[in-house]
């Protein structure tokens, strides 16, 4: 079915059904590092019943377009890409197109994930050539459609394509192939977020991904140069890596500790907040606060384009069940030693231990914490989180928490 309005216009990023196409120039220059492909502009254009998304690129890519529900998003998966749009960008849509954002989703491949204000059919997504000193161009045409439809669609997309990439899907949980002959124990450390999945944002513009990697690396170095511990990371650059992917790494590992690393954030009619928060894995939140952080948390594969809705449930038997009693004990005994060494290191909340039912929390046997460092919202806890002082003194105090687990673990098990 055609669109209504002129495509050649549309194209070309003129006003069309009445109204302007909302237009986001480039941010910096039509080149990238490493010359990869650039996105330097987007439009938008169109209504309820049909929008186009125009993107300029600096040349033509390959792209694979497909649909997920739960909420109704568009995914449009490409090689890696620059992207070069201003901030804010993608916050406010138009027409079918409620938002969008972009990012990296894995070494290689760059997404664009669009939710949706109702279910849509794409009519079309393709990248024309540069012509007459006009650049490259990726066009997506939406068209409106019913539930019914649209969830006929993702059962037909499915047959053919599994919606997640095998490079996000699959991380080197085992990079010889087998477990370490090593006998100390293996730390995993998670920062929180990556790639396409900012988290959340300072209202000067950090935002959670590159506070937390950077802070992460430096505990990693911290902990491997005592000598008593391996260290591995879920990430160590801007890449998205799925929740259950990094409770998988830990498992498979055979990890004595799993610390996913976080920044928290409230919307200003929630009011102010400060000061660093560690949580442990519960079913039944400690608080309100508790829960909606944690559904927030839980919501990053959704964020990514990621359908999960065929993933395999937990299989609770006896066993496991023993496990995770034990594993939650050891979960709850490490996040209270952490706040006791975090207490002269950092400002702590004043409730500075929760729990809720994180998804990246939830390995049997693998004791775990999440640490909300503090929040991107309250100036002074900003102000510490880029400070590499406080960095300094935070992840030492976080060490020092480690060394006192496993020492009072091995003590309390008779082992020497």
């Amino acid at each position: 079915m055609a669109l209504r309005t002129t495509s050649l216009a549309l194209l070309l990023g003129v006003a069309v059904l009445g109204g302007v196409i909302g237009r986001a120039s480039a941010a910096g220059p039509a080149g990238g590092a490493n010359d990869l492909p650039v996105a330097s502009e987007v439009r938008l254009g169109g209504d309820e019943v049909q929008t186009r998304m125009v993107v300029d690129l600096s040349h033509k890519v390959d792209l694979r377009a497909f649909t997920l529900a739960n909420p109704y998003r568009v995914v449009i998966d490409l090689p890696q890409v620059a992207f070069q749009f201003p901030p804010k960008t993608g916050e406010v849509g138009r027409g079918l197109i409620k938002a969008f954002r972009f990012g990296l989703v894995m070494q290689g491949g760059s997404r664009m994930v669009i939710d949706l204000a109702r279910p849509a059919r794409v009519e079309k997504a393709f990248v024309i050539e540069p012509a007459n000193d006009q650049p490259a161009r990726l066009v997506l045409d939406l068209s409106a459609t019913d539930r019914d439809a649209f969830m006929r669609t993702i059962a037909l997309e499915n047959r053919a394509l599994d919606s997640r990439p095998p490079e996000v899907r699959r991380i080197d949980l085992h990079p010889d192939g087998k477990p370490s002959a090593d006998a100390r124990p293996l730390v995993v450390v998670d920062p929180g977020h990556g790639g396409i999945d900012n988290g959340t944002k300072a209202p000067s513009g950090e935002v959670e991904k590159t506070i937390v990697l950077e802070f992460s690396l430096l505990l990693r170095d911290k902990l491997e140069k005592t000598g008593k511990y391996r260290v591995v990371m879920t990430r160590t650059d801007d890449t998205f890596i799925a929740l259950g992917d990094r409770v998988q790494l830990a498992r498979a590992r055979q990890a004595a500790l799993f610390m996913s690393i976080h920044a928290d954030a409230l919307r200003r009619v929630e009011g102010d907040a400060h000061g660093a928060t560690i949580y442990t894995l519960s079913e039944r939140p400690s608080d309100a606060r508790a829960a909606q952080l944690a559904e927030a948390e839980n919501q990053a594969d959704a964020i990514a384009g990621i359908d999960l809705s065929a993933e395999p449930k937990d299989v609770a038997g006896i066993l496991i069940d023993l496990a995770r009693r034990e594993t939650k004990t050891f979960s709850q005994q490490f996040a209270q030693g952490m706040v006791t060494e975090l207490r002269a290191a950092t400002r702590l909340h004043m409730h500075p231990l929760k729990s809720a039912a994180f998804v990246v929390l939830k390995a049997p046997d693998v004791p775990s914490v999440l640490v909300e460092l503090g929040y991107v919202t309250n100036k002074a806890d900003l102000k510490s989180l880029i400070s590499n002082g406080w960095r300094e003194r935070t992840a030492d105090a976080m060490v020092q928490a480690v060394h006192t687990f496993f020492t009072t673990r091995v003590a309390g098990t008779g082992q020497n």
